[in-house]
């Protein structure tokens, strides 16, 4: 595997860090961490950034004025021209299966995992397989 340039998105710290440090070991990949939306945009225009890893849970966040979820997030980066290149991998605890396609759908990502993640091999695998140009849409991740 190749060391991406990840930017992980998730408001919980603790949780982040932990997943983080995962993915940097395992995988050997570069992490960057952030909640913030204008932050997150920001570091997908002006960062090196392969692949985004984004919760869809972002309670309290807001971007212009309105509060936004990971996969409105998702669909905003997917939609400008300086983002739109990004595989995206929403991370959720709580898309049901009959769900997913929806909220895969409604959100224009690449991928959908599940929380808690506990197969981080197949997870470092499919952030290789999305930084190389391959489509997949729902792995399931936490299974």
């Amino acid at each position: 595997m190749c060391g991406w340039n990840v930017l992980l998105v998730d408001d919980d710290a603790l949780l982040a860090k932990g997943t983080a440090k995962l993915i940097q070991r395992l995988g050997g990949h570069q992490v960057v961490i952030a909640d913030e939306p204008a932050a997150i945009v920001s570091c997908c225009r002006s960062q090196p950034t392969d692949i985004v890893l984004m919760d869809v849970n972002l309670p309290g966040a807001e971007w212009e004025g309105q509060a936004i979820s990971g996969a409105d997030l998702a669909r905003f980066l997917k939609n400008h021209p300086e983002t739109s290149h990004l595989p995206i991998i929403l991370v959720t605890a709580y898309a049901m299966l009959n769900e997913r396609e929806g909220l895969l759908k409604r959100s224009q990502a690449d991928a959908l995992c599940v929380k808690p993640i506990t197969n981080y091999q197949a997870l470092l695998e499919l952030i290789d397989r999305l930084c190389k140009g391959g489509q997949l849409q729902d792995e399931g991740g936490g299974e």
